[in-house]
């Protein structure tokens, strides 16, 4: 059975004193890994380190919200796999939708990050998601094809043994609006379908699949409750302890049933 994942996108957001104290809420409540589900918190850059010691000992696993391919060198501004292991991280978000979208991300770029996260012992979460755009005209399955085979190109099941995908729909990130049940589940099955075309159906039903989009303690259950939806990845609702435990107290509660 695969364990559920829920991950907290913090994005550009808190300061030391008010992350630490949401780390510091959320080690406290967070399952023992013996209940079923992982936590994962992803920080800023400049607060790894610290959120790190605050969660030291609990079952609140750190990441960080990007790398760069290279290991090393003058790539002013950039983070490499090895400085983010140096400081405790065991994750990294890539291709989330805002790099790719806001931030000029292409696929040829996500792949490179993928292959240097995986090859430095991160535990890779790959985001995939369509716009609105895309949705309205059909094309959600064809860019969620050129967004896997993009991001996965060279990638061999061992290499990928552990990594973790995020489907995104980009209209429903931020906006309050989130995608039913169906929706998601839809688009969570079509990846796995995808996994087990581009590997094979054993690995597929290893890989764990994560909605993400507006997900909230009141939608929490229902959306991670569909068959092929394995946890969440949780924006606004993350920066606060009273919203966001609930949505893992939610991912507990499937876990026991």
């Amino acid at each position: 059975m695969r364990r559920f994942l829920v991950a907290g996108n913090w994005k550009m957001n808190t300061n030391r004193a008010s992350g630490e104290a949401l780390a510091g809420a959320l080690a406290a409540a967070a399952p023992s890994p013996e209940d079923g589900v992982e936590v994962l918190v992803c920080p800023p850059f400049p607060y790894l380190a610290c959120i790190g010691d605050k969660v030291s000992g609990s079952a609140v696993a750190v990441g960080a919200q990007d790398v760069y391919f290279e290991p090393e060198g003058a790539f002013t501004g950039e983070v490499a796999v090895n400085m983010l292991k140096d400081v405790g991280c065991q994750f990294v978000l890539i291709g989330h939708s805002e790099r790719r979208h806001v931030l000029g991300e292409t696929d040829e770029i996500i792949n490179k990050k993928v292959k240097a996260g995986i090859a430095g012992g991160l535990q890779v979460v790959l985001c995939v998601g369509e716009l609105l755009s895309d949705r309205e005209a059909g094309q959600t399955e064809s860019v969620l094809d050129t967004q896997m085979a993009g991001a996965l190109a060279d990638i061999s099941a061992e290499d990928a043994k552990d990594l973790v995908i995020a489907y995104e729909p980009v209209w429903a990130i931020g906006t309050g609006v989130t995608a039913s049940p169906e929706q998601a589940e839809s688009a969570h099955e079509y990846l796995r379908k995808w996994i087990a075309n581009r590997y094979d159906s054993s690995f597929s039903e290893q890989i764990r699949i994560l909605y993400g989009g507006s997900v909230k303690a009141d939608n929490a259950e229902v959306l991670m409750g569909q068959t092929n939806v394995d946890g969440a990845l949780v924006g606004g609702a993350s920066l606060k302890p009273e919203l966001f435990i609930p949505i893992i107290d939610a991912a507990r509660k499937l876990a026991s049933a």
